[in-house]
């Protein structure tokens, strides 16, 4: 008796969305994979000590030469940038995902309201085993801006940012039918997202290779994490597809 292995049904249907789906699912594998060799490589650098030049001269261009203890800008500059780092903060992250999952719910999307909270706990907790895992100290070279207690890679702030709102960007503009609103969203996400990591450096509260292995720590999740609902979407019926809605004037009966 001649034993044949067949895929598991689960598996078959993903490998044909794939094949379905070529540009998309191959623009979200390539910053997956872009995202992973980006955070690899800085890691490698920090641990090496390899970046501290960068990083010094970054971080000090930012401040004035006579006075390091004083950031470039009127003082409502840095007041905006203390402000601007608050929306990176795990207090303001987690009400911003609470309110979106409850208006998601109240929309009759449990689903859609489950996933993100799984995606962004996820995050939240990968973003903090890699800071202790990594132990790398705050910068020391000039007076921090804001209260630190937690260690330096990567940046905290701008790896919950990337993931909370490139996450809620990527959600919400999935579930929408206007590609204008859908580029609005993801636009928006990106735009906080930068400004929140630039922040953090401009405090001196974190190096500039903190951010930007918090940046692509972030996107690689988000990115990863809009991957997999792309697929819930096309496979699941718990789940509103909006590639599925018949176009206005299209299937209608004069």
């Amino acid at each position: 008796m001649q034993f044949k292995w067949r895929i598991p049904h689960p598996i078959q249907k993903f490998m044909t969305w794939l094949g379905s789906h070529e540009l998309a699912t191959l623009i979200l594998v390539g910053i997956v994979a872009a995202g992973i060799w980006g955070f690899v490589e800085l890691a490698d650098e920090v641990r090496e000590g390899e970046s501290e030049r960068f990083d010094r001269t970054v971080l000090l261009s930012m401040r004035h030469s006579d006075d390091v203890s004083d950031p470039l800008g009127p003082h409502w500059v840095e007041e905006t940038a203390r402000d601007i780092t608050a929306l990176g903060g795990m207090v303001i992250l987690t009400f911003l995902t609470i309110g979106v999952a409850g208006f998601l719910m109240l929309q009759g999307k449990r689903t859609e309201a489950v996933f993100l909270v799984a995606a962004v706990v996820g995050g939240m907790l990968l973003s903090t085993g890699l800071k202790y895992f990594f132990d790398r100290p705050r910068p020391d070279l000039v007076p921090h801006g804001q209260y630190v207690y937690t260690r330096s890679f990567p940046s905290g702030h701008s790896a919950l940012s990337a993931v909370v709102y490139l996450t809620l960007g990527a959600l919400l503009a999935r579930v929408q039918k206007q590609n204008r609103i859908k580029a609005y969203f993801l636009l928006l996400a990106f735009f906080l997202t930068i400004l929140v990591g630039l922040s953090r450096v401009y405090l001196g509260v974190h190096w500039p290779t903190d951010v930007l292995a918090g940046w692509a720590m972030g996107a690689t999740w988000a990115a990863g994490c809009w991957l997999v609902f792309r697929w819930l979407q096309r496979t699941s019926p718990a789940i509103e597809n909006p590639d599925d809605a018949v176009p206005e004037g299209e299937g209608q009966v004069a």
